[in-house]
């Protein structure tokens, strides 16, 4: 529903609550005149712009979360879960922010004993997560639903989403560099889908042996890198790698991803020490049916969701703002804040390896060079078709991590 069919559903009390807090001089008593000003007060752009600008960091963590979601309707828990992920920095400078907390009540005059607090101190949401969604439904961004079990969900205006999303995807335009065209650029579209016949063709040919671990001896993997359009190079011993797939440890990113897929659809057959292909993966290859580019994208947001919760909301913002070529400097220096850190690799390392290097391995991103402007990317057709039709719950998670920790 639109934001003027939320606003007509509300009752009078919530209309008043809105007009507070966009200081409406309006008759309180009168629900047909609150809707109008409301609506007057919230289409106008200066008015989104601000309060755009007015939400800290976390708050815009958790509003960018929403503006790619296909549902409308999500539950408190679910509001609740999205807004404590976007609070991933306030962890390590908590003690800082205590300090200044601490310091600004020494500073504060306290109101004396018996005084009656005023109508914006009594209506102060409290802090914590749920405070965000109080300060949400008080801005008339949310809203419960109208009957039955909907009366328990919050709804999101369709018109408000479209418009933040636009607001803010011109904001960060406004500190992204375009250029005409890099001086070569890398395009692997289609690669990764053959690639996954190139492996299923290489394990029946040869049957590698497996480690006690479960994975190819290195003779078999350089191999089997050879044999891929994309070469790699194997990762070096002793290093942590985990949280990206069930062979992320053990191969290269690119390969690891190919064979986790393969896994998971049954193409494959660990045997014991030997790897097999599977009758699926003979008939697969005898057709030479290649897997469509939205099944690869959904089993990567799937896959590597657990350690990157908001990926699909990352996508669509490179989908969004990369439709030209753009520099990666200035488009991760609008990315990273939204960007948690796991473990050892860094908000960069995520951005870089995890994100543009994966979308460009499934051919939803190019990856260029510019002599003076250095790495370049831009989105393919077949990326923008993919990403824009393709959405994943956020529950929708494939687990075949290993145990976190564990080493090559």
């Amino acid at each position: 529903m639109k934001l003027a069919e939320m606003l007509g559903y509300a009752d009078i009390e919530q209309l008043n609550r809105i007009a507070d807090q966009y200081q409406l001089q309006c008759n309180t008593h009168s629900k047909n005149e609150l809707i109008q000003s409301i609506l007057a007060a919230i289409q106008r752009k200066e008015a989104v712009k601000r309060q755009l600008s007015e939400l800290s960091l976390s708050e815009r963590r958790f509003l960018s979360t929403l503006l790619f979601d296909s549902r409308y309707a999500f539950s408190q828990e679910e509001l609740v879960a999205r807004v404590q992920q976007g609070r991933f920095d306030e962890e390590t400078s908590s003690g800082q922010e205590t300090e200044t907390a601490t310091g600004r009540k020494r500073a504060t005059k306290q109101p004396k004993a018996g005084k009656r607090k005023t109508r914006k101190e009594a209506a102060a949401p409290p802090p914590g997560p749920r405070s965000t969604i109080v300060k949400f439904k008080q801005a008339g961004w949310l809203f419960n639903g109208v009957s039955g079990a909907s009366r328990y969900l919050f709804h999101v205006p369709t018109d408000l989403r479209d418009r933040f999303r636009d607001e803010m995807s011109t904001a960060m335009r406004e500190h992204l560099l375009y250029i005409d065209e890099p001086d070569g650029f890398r395009d692997e579209q289609q690669l990764l889908a053959e690639d996954v016949l190139t492996l299923l063709r290489y394990v029946r040919q040869h049957e590698p042996t497996l480690t006690a671990e479960g994975f190819m001896y290195k003779r078999s993997i350089l191999q089997l890198l050879e044999a891929m359009h994309i070469l790699e190079e194997p990762p070096a011993r002793g290093a942590w790698r985990f949280g990206y797939g069930r062979r992320m440890k053990d191969y290269p990113n690119r390969l690891s991803f190919i064979y986790d897929y393969a896994f998971y659809q049954q193409l494959l057959v660990e045997d014991g020490q030997q790897l097999r292909i599977s009758p699926q993966g003979e008939t697969m290859l005898a057709s030479r049916a290649l897997p469509e580019p939205t099944e690869l994208y959904r089993f990567w947001l799937r896959l590597y969701k657990g350690a990157v919760p908001n990926i699909l909301t990352l996508a669509n913002w490179v989908h969004d703002l990369a439709d030209r070529w753009v520099t990666t400097a200035s488009l991760a220096g609008q990315l990273l804040p939204y960007i948690k850190p796991f473990y050892y690799d860094s908000a960069v390392d995520v951005l870089e390896n995890r994100v543009l290097g994966m979308m460009m391995h499934l051919g939803l991103l190019r990856i260029g060079e510019h002599r003076e402007c250095g790495s370049v990317v831009r989105m393919t057709a077949v990326g923008h078709a993919v990403v824009a039709g393709v959405y994943v719950a956020d529950q929708d998670r494939i687990e075949l991590a290993p145990p976190v920790g564990r080493r090559n």
